[in-house]
């Protein structure tokens, strides 16, 4: 039995056709790279991470809005405190998140998803299942790392 997902956008903007995915389809070298499989798996799995990290934003809000942070107790409130500024600074880099999502769901758009921005290699499947915002090749990753950590000892 085949999964039909839709290879629109979240926001409802109609867009290419479905692509048929199997239920438990994962991405494999045996074939072509970026195929449209592959690029609707990886466009659902950019889609379904972005939705959890909504939900759970919205969860934030909404206990933040229901919940006093006052306490009677001076070190309740501080521990109160700083949970929330903990949470808070998480949602910060989870906002940061969902615009590293939205720019690879982009790339899958304009037929650039899955090669390096550097050498434009194709990046290895389990490097985009790990991480599947990466613009970057471990190798060169790991080049822009280095050339990052010395220009910052200079």
């Amino acid at each position: 039995m085949a999964l039909v997902l839709n290879s629109g956008k979240d926001d409802g903007d109609s867009a290419k056709a479905a692509v048929p995915l199997p239920a438990d389809y994962r991405p494999s070298a045996d074939e072509d790279f970026m195929n449209p499989q592959q690029l609707e798996y990886f466009r659902q799995r950019l889609l379904d991470w972005k939705k959890q990290i909504l939900a759970e934003a919205e969860g934030t809000l909404a206990v933040l809005q229901n919940e006093p942070l006052r306490e009677p107790d001076l070190n309740d409130r501080a521990s109160s405190e700083t949970d929330w500024s903990i949470e808070l600074r998480t949602r910060d880099r989870q906002r940061k998140l969902i615009s590293k999502i939205d720019a690879a769901l982009r790339r899958i758009d304009d037929g650039e998803y899955g090669y390096c921005e550097v050498t434009g290699e194709p990046i290895s499947l389990g490097r985009l299942e790990a991480r599947p915002i990466a613009t970057m090749t471990v190798e060169a990753q790991e080049r822009h790392e280095r050339q990052e950590k010395v220009s910052r000892d200079d």
